[in-house]
């Protein structure tokens, strides 16, 4: 195996050593289907990126995502870590903008400042809407009753690329006691078209944020994900197809990770454009390790 650079960034995090952790190597065109995956068990982060070639093809950058057992198509904080690493070490200047070409389409991410702070965003593919569960049903699977669940609003399946079953509780205390049942997860899972299951509600640690979120995708091998962007991609079609915070248009702060110890802070701006829902995801990239793979 020729010797590859490798970056180590967290996303949607203030700081290091918090958000979502992700590994993003470098002209990794030579490397096997096969390479790529067993270099993502190794890493062992909930994803891990490689850009096929520093030069672009088609206005974007080639580049394939895998978790430690599976490659997906898209993911959201892999997208704009990635979109980061190129734009500071292939680039190499401050470009407003950098398309990347997944396996879902090409995905294009803005780089910004907002209060002082980089801010980068990405366009999201408008919102497929899915079945309706009901609560008890929903509730057994998460070790909650089904007193826990906001009844106001389903319990519905949304892709924005991937497939996560949006489940409102009512409080943070249904938050924190959220346990998926392995065995009936991937029992059902063979039978729905869910991903993975993300559970929110409006009560926060932090008073700066407007959602509590936590997201289990053991699917692809990710008990718990510190922070999804994929998964808040459809969770910020969701709250505006339902009037969740009152209005088709939202501008949200979302907080994840807390859990598990990694803080992450997420941000949603989504609104209604005639028959479809645009929506964008947001957050800040921190540099962690640079490296090569033997």
């Amino acid at each position: 195996m020729i010797e590859h650079l490798f970056y180590i960034v967290d996303v949607f995090a203030e700081g290091k050593y918090a958000g979502n952790q992700l590994a993003v190597f470098r002209n990794a065109g030579d490397l096997t289907d096969d390479e790529m995956q067993q270099i993502a068990r190794e890493m062992n982060f909930s994803e891990t990126t490689f850009i096929l070639s520093d030069e672009p093809r088609d206005g974007g950058y080639d580049v394939r995502i895998f978790t430690p057992v599976a490659e997906v198509p898209f993911a959201g904080h892999p997208t704009l870590g990635t979109a980061y690493i190129i734009r500071r070490e292939i680039i190499g200047k401050a470009v407003e903008q950098v398309n990347l070409n997944l396996k879902l389409k090409q995905i294009p991410v803005t780089f910004g400042q907002e209060a002082g702070r980089s801010i980068l965003w990405m366009k999201q593919k408008s919102p497929d809407f899915g079945d309706t569960s009901g609560p008890g049903s929903m509730a057994e699977l998460l070790g909650l009753s089904a007193e826990q669940i906001d009844t106001r609003f389903p319990i519905q399946a949304v892709s924005t690329g991937l497939w996560f079953a949006i489940v409102p509780l009512k409080d943070l205390e249904a938050v924190k006691q959220a346990r998926v049942n392995r065995d009936r997860y991937f029992a059902e899972s063979r039978q729905k078209r869910e991903d993975g299951i993300l559970v929110f509600c409006s009560e926060t640690y932090d008073r700066r944020n407007d959602l509590n979120v936590r997201v289990f995708v053991p699917f692809y091998g990710i008990e718990e994900d510190p922070a999804t962007g994929s998964g808040n991609g459809c969770l910020a079609g969701y709250l505006v197809k339902h009037r969740y915070l009152g209005d088709d248009e939202i501008d949200a702060r979302v907080e994840q990770g807390y859990e598990i110890g990694r803080p992450s802070f997420i941000r949603l701006r989504a609104g209604q454009q005639q028959d479809t829902i645009d929506v964008r995801v947001g957050g800040n990239v921190v540099m962690v390790a640079k490296g090569q793979w033997l």
